[in-house]
C-alpha cells in the first residue's frame, strides 16, 4: 500500500490486540488487489451511555487507482469483532470483483441494438433490418420469438447482433412495445 493504514475510533476504545487485528486484515487486502493505494478504518461504538455494548459500526474506505473509493460499512449489535470480520470479508469480495473486472474476466453484456424492419421475405423465412446508422442486418424467422408472419415493414425492433457466415445477423429480434 502506498499510504499507511489509518485506524481511528469514536465512542469505543480499541485494545492493542483489536487494533493490531485491524491493521493485519488491512495489510492482507493487498493479496486480493495488489494495487491498493490506501485503507482507512473507522470504528464507531456506543459510547459510554450503553452498558451492554453495541451497536458497533466498522467503516472501510479503500483507495484504488483511477477510480472512486470503495466504501464499506458493517454493523453488529453486540460484538465488535464480528463487525470487523464482516467489513473485511465484504472488502475482499469487492476487491476480487474489481480485479476480475479490470483483467477483463467479467463478461459485460451489451445493450440490445435498435432498428426497423426494411424488407421481408416470408416465403424464404428471412428479413432485413436497418440500424439507425444505416447498416443492414439479416435475420431469420427462428430469430423472432413472437410471430414472424405478424412483422410488417417499418416495425421497430430490438435485436442482438452477431457475426454470421455472410455478414452481420440478428440472433434475437424483439418487437418494440
Amino acid at each position: 500500500m502506498e499510504k499507511p493504514v489509518n485506524v481511528s475510533s469514536r465512542g469505543v476504545a480499541l485494545s492493542p490486540g483489536i487494533e493490531a487485528e485491524i491493521r493485519d486484515r488491512a495489510a492482507q487486502l493487498e493479496r486480493f488487489y495488489p494495487r491498493l493505494i490506501g485503507c482507512s478504518v473507522v470504528v464507531e461504538g456506543p459510547g459510554s451511555r450503553h452498558q451492554r455494548g453495541g451497536p458497533y459500526d466498522v467503516q472501510l474506505d479503500l483507495s484504488v487507482p483511477g477510480g472512486e473509493p470503495i466504501l464499506i460499512s458493517r454493523q453488529h449489535q453486540e460484538r465488535l469483532e464480528r463487525a470487523i470480520d464482516d467489513a473485511f470479508d465484504v472488502a475482499v469480495r469487492r476487491l476480487e470483483d474489481l480485479e476480475r473486472l479490470q483483467r477483463g474476466d467479467v463478461k459485460v453484456h451489451e445493450a440490445p441494438s435498435r432498428g426497423r424492419v426494411t424488407r421481408l421475405f416470408p416465403e424464404q423465412d428471412f428479413g432485413l433490418l436497418e440500424t439507425p446508422e444505416g447498416r443492414e442486418i439479416y435475420f431469420h424467422r427462428n430469430s423472432v420469438p413472437s410471430d414472424f408472419d405478424e412483422l410488417t415493414l417499418g416495425t421497430e425492433v430490438r435485436f442482438q447482433e452477431e457475426a454470421g457466415e455472410e455478414g452481420p445477423q440478428a440472433s434475437v429480434v424483439v418487437v418494440e412495445t
